[in-house]
């Protein structure tokens, strides 16, 4: 499909996605609304310096730290609930209830291997040997629209925290499976964030047809949501925030083939001090997207891009398939024996519905 709309002549940056993806993004306005506020009262206490308690520790400063980093993380982990692909029978009262503080502490006891603490220790680290050597963290994107936003949400905060100079985000090259980020995403985005009350207060086609009247946004809001797109493109133009596609993510196989059939990619993830891939197909081509035992060490499935590969690799993944590894012993069995978990049926049920998660992480580098 993407060769015949490359020949055209009108059509060769035509995604036939774009109007589901910024529609869905819109519907996602309450959880937006939310993250932006908390996100601009969060910067402004960490660029003056008042992030830590008056008269605290330096390891009571990095505890809090470490908090931080993981409530942005499990934002930026249960933002891929948000999955286009996955929404035929779901409402948009139903997608926004996936979405919003509530829930994602509601969701935290369901990340059934988390090495959240692991990945921040490695910043941390970094950042405290930091001489001029650039401390990049690079993002294997997935989804459009709330996810984006919450992708960057992370990245905006690694960055202000010091956690990382540089953010690499690496979309896809061609419209792929419905949501997936294209570069024009990015600026897609921007552009919704840079006029917030038009782009809120302009009725859609679906909201003529019904003849609704979106509800205006309070200049707080506005201003909340205008100081995201003011952040993150002064972050773009400072070269800091850099959006790298590469056809290699849209192509067939794992990504075991990764050192061999996109060396110049490979080499240059290695520079970077954590590469996070985010979403179940990321994950599921991780694994090559085999049937492993369920406690199937994770940097044994993910094969050549494990140990001794010379990247750090961190998967941020809502299951919405049967691959998983990495579980504790039993863990599969007791989530089979819950009601709809697939029980002897042979298929990992549970692991369909992106109620469960998984954060796994692999020191390539050690």
């Amino acid at each position: 499909m993407n060769t015949l709309f490359s020949l055209s002549k009108k059509w060769k940056n035509y995604d036939v996605f774009a109007r589901q993806k910024m529609t869905t993004f819109k519907s996602s306005r309450p959880a937006v609304i939310e993250l932006a506020g908390r996100y601009k009262d969060l910067i402004a206490q960490l660029e003056s310096g008042n992030g830590a308690a008056a008269g605290s520790t330096g390891g009571e400063q990095e505890a809090a730290d470490k908090i931080l980093f993981t409530e942005m993380c499990e934002i930026c982990l249960w933002g891929n609930a948000t999955d286009l692909s996955l929404l035929t029978s779901l409402t948009y009262e139903d997608i926004q209830k996936l979405q919003g503080s509530k829930a994602r502490r509601e969701a935290e006891k369901n990340i059934l291997s988390n090495d959240f603490p692991t990945a921040f220790e490695v910043l941390k680290s970094a950042q405290k040997q930091s001489d001029s050597k650039e401390r990049r963290v690079d993002i294997i994107l997935d989804n459009a629209g709330f996810e984006l936003f919450v992708d960057l949400v992370l990245a905006g905060f690694l960055l202000s925290a010091n956690l990382a100079d540089t953010i690499v985000l690496h979309p896809k090259s061609i419209p792929w499976f419905v949501s997936d980020v294209l570069p024009k995403d990015f600026g897609d985005l921007l552009n919704a964030l840079a006029d917030p009350k038009r782009f809120y207060e302009t009725q859609s086609e679906d909201e003529k047809h019904k003849d609704v009247t979106p509800e205006p946004l309070s200049d707080k809001e506005a201003e909340e949501l205008s100081f995201l797109f003011e952040r993150w493109s002064e972050f773009h133009a400072e070269g800091k925030l850099v959006i790298r596609p590469n056809l290699f993510w849209t192509e067939g196989g794992s990504y075991w083939r990764l050192p061999k059939t996109a060396p110049d990619l490979y080499e240059d993830l290695k520079e970077s001090e954590l590469v996070i891939f985010k979403g179940d197909l990321n994950y599921r081509k991780l694994t090559g997207d085999a049937m492993w035992d369920a406690i199937t060490p994770f940097a044994a499935a993910i094969g050549p891009l494990g140990p001794k590969s010379g990247i750090r690799t961190l998967a941020l993944r809502t299951c919405k398939a049967d691959v998983v590894v990495g579980l504790s012993p039993g863990e599969d069995e007791r989530l089979r024996a819950m009601e709809g978990g697939g029980g002897d049926s042979g298929a990992r049920k549970w692991a369909w519905s992106g109620k469960w998660a998984v954060v796994q992480f692999c020191d390539g580098k050690a």
